[in-house]
């Protein structure tokens, strides 16, 4: 048997490390020749590495989100033959700089960071018969104690020990009994579990800190009558044709705010807060904030200046499927000018969107409800529903942003404007 090293391998986009975010794989299983070892993450795609050959694992790089530098060893194999020593001889320059920058890294937040105990400290000298054991300590009781505690449905946890060194007692369990208890006390559930943020969880943690961190939001909420939009897509929904897709209420949106980003096209556009430079864009790129399985994703229909509304329905419906079934390409995730938000029939009231950074400007909207609307002379049932939109306070003006989500609930009030050139 041999030693074969598989590396990790260069995953495109000129990266030099890659998140570790699963192992199909633990040490001592055999595997076959292109058999997936593992999946690695990088800035928005997700790449399985295959085995080079069939052998036994006998060394793992790390654990799921560990950082891994391109180059660097990633599994070992014992194969048959003479296998490759020479790359198993010792771990590339690439892995040592990349353990060294995540030694490092480490040791800043322990500095900057509050001492936290750990999970399983040392084992207090002092008596413990005066508080309950810990959620995660087995407390001390005799096999009989046990016993009788677990017949009557007692969490031995709950209880004081009267015992040398804290020892629980029968004693102590006819004092528990004796002074009755309810379901909730038996049977207390204080489990803790530690969940680690990997993959794309951590990437939209990362994003959103950066956000919110960098950007001085100010969110402007506005009502907006969609009586007559509403009805508007229920008769263009049921005349549509069968090779046209079933509308919904965003491609009308995205219709309204490519007109507004016309009139104002300082908000479509990116800010470079390093730079000082905002970057105005002709193209207009609609980010569609999607949920998926693995967390929120904004994949783009591109071009929405040049679609009508129904190719708009269509590129959102074909892109949104795209990343909710993990197969959206990194162009289709990345490059939006301005951003879409709905929670759908979710909604709420009011929401305050963090906006997609760099943009300046990210538009919500929440849940349609029949409202009581005054008309001037009466009040009257109407399809009310809340435009949240968020804008980035150091580029957009509180007086640019209200003008801006004015234009969009004209056009969605009067959805005419939406189709005609003024």
């Amino acid at each position: 048997m041999a030693e074969r090293v598989v590396k990790l391998p260069d995953v495109g986009e000129g990266i030099a490390e890659a998140e570790l975010v699963e192992w199909q794989v633990k040490v001592g299983d055999l595997v076959r020749e292109d058999a997936v070892l593992g999946a690695v993450m990088t800035d928005k795609a997700t790449v399985e590495i295959p085995s080079p050959a069939e052998g036994r694992v006998v060394w793992l790089a790390g654990e799921v989100g560990d950082i891994i530098a391109i180059g660097s060893d990633f599994v070992r194999l014992d194969v048959d033959g003479k296998g490759e020593a020479s790359t198993a001889a010792a771990a590339p320059a690439a892995q040592t700089a990349s353990i060294s920058a995540q030694k490092t890294e480490r040791a800043a937040r322990t500095a900057t960071e509050p001492t936290v105990a750990p999970t399983h400290a040392a084992p207090s000298l002092q008596p413990r018969g005066t508080q309950p054991h810990r959620g995660g300590e087995r407390p001390l009781a005799a096999p009989a104690v046990r016993l009788r505690a677990r017949e009557a449905g007692i969490d031995l946890r709950q209880l004081h020990g009267s015992g040398p060194a804290g020892r629980i007692t029968h004693d102590d369990l006819d004092r528990y009994l004796a002074r009755g208890t309810t379901a909730a006390e038996r049977y207390p559930n204080d489990a803790v579990t530690d969940v680690k943020i990997v993959g794309l969880r951590r990437r939209i943690a990362e994003r959103m800190s950066i956000a919110n961190t960098r950007i001085p939001h100010i969110t402007y909420v506005e009502e907006v009558d969609v009586t007559a939009l509403e009805d508007l897509r229920a008769k263009l929904n049921e005349q549509k044709r069968a090779d046209r897709p079933r509308l919904t209420l965003l491609p009308f949106l995205m219709r309204a705010i490519v007109r507004a980003v016309a009139a104002q096209p300082d908000l479509n556009a990116h800010f470079d807060d390093e730079a000082g430079t905002i970057h105005q864009y002709a193209a207009v790129h609609i980010g569609i904030a999607t949920q998926t399985g693995p967390g929120l994703v904004v994949p783009v229909v591109r071009h929405a200046e040049a679609r009508d509304l129904f190719d708009g329905a269509a590129e959102m419906i074909r892109v949104t499927e795209a990343a909710r079934n993990g197969t959206a390409t990194r162009e289709e995730l990345t490059g939006s000018t301005i951003t879409i938000t709905s929670l759908g029939a979710l909604g709420g009231l009011v929401t305050t969107p963090i906006i997609n950074h760099p943009e300046v400007a990210i538009v919500g909207i929440n849940r349609i409800a029949i409202r009581p609307h005054w008309d001037g002379t009466a009040f009257i049932p109407r399809k009310m529903m809340n435009l949240s939109s968020s804008f980035d306070h150091r580029v957009i003006d509180g007086f640019d942003a209200a003008r801006f989500v004015q234009r969009i609930k004209a056009q969605l009030e009067t959805p005419a404007m939406i189709f005609i050139d003024a």
